[in-house]
């Protein structure tokens, strides 16, 4: 089997205009094979999906989450392109999984790219000092901070977790399937997540751990 290279998935991606963990993905699962992977990109509809993603969504739902009786609350607008896709089944069981999903692992922003530069700075910073307190030299400190800010991007960005109903997918890869089935731009652009008590001391419950099961059942 082929190593899977940046080189390769950067050709892969220009090829299909697929996402980048999509093109990896694809390698990894065609044994590094360029054709077969393009193939496997376009079974799965992804590559299609990759061009639609710049297309306009000025449609969409605002929906609302409400967890534990009233203990865990979330409003969360998902845009798509038609006020027909918008009503459909398929759609919405979507916006309440995404609804879910930030109740359940309380990201912060949508993307990394909303995440505003003094606070990567400031992590940035946290995480050199972590570094040099544990000794490690100065000439690996910068490469082992960039690699757990990207750890760091998967927990407070919503689109780069793992998805709460199948972790082996991120909720970006969620989103991208979503494109290619319904076959409209989907964009997630805003939410806001309020817990009960938050801020305040008090026992801590497992809410993701509740959210979870509840999806289970949904």
């Amino acid at each position: 089997m082929a190593e899977v290279t940046a080189a390769m998935v950067k050709e892969l991606r220009e090829r299909t205009g697929a996402g980048m963990m999509d093109c990896k993905r694809a390698l990894t699962e065609t044994g590094g094979d360029m054709e077969k992977a393009v193939d496997f990109l376009r079974e799965k509809g992804l590559a299609a999906a990759a061009k639609k993603a710049g297309r306009i969504t000025t449609e969409g739902v605002v929906d609302a989450y409400i967890h534990g009786g009233g203990r865990i609350g979330v409003l969360v607008e998902v845009n798509c392109e038609t006020d027909f896709v918008a009503k459909t089944d398929e759609f919405r069981l979507f916006v309440r999984d995404i609804a879910m999903q930030i109740a359940a692992s309380r990201p912060e922003y949508v993307r990394r790219e909303d995440v505003p530069e003094d606070v990567i700075a400031r992590e940035r910073e946290v995480l050199t000092a972590q570094a040099r307190n544990e000794g490690k030299p100065e000439k690996i400190i910068q490469k082992m901070v960039e690699g757990r800010l990207e750890k760091f991007y998967k927990e407070v960005c919503l689109l780069e977790q793992p998805f709460i109903k199948d972790p082996d997918i991120t909720v970006q890869q969620l989103l991208t399937e979503k494109i290619a089935k319904i076959g409209e731009n989907i964009s997630v652009r805003r939410f806001v997540r309020y817990e009960l008590g938050e801020g305040l001391a008090r026992r801590q419950d497992d809410f993701a751990a509740e959210v979870m099961a509840a999806s289970q059942k949904s």
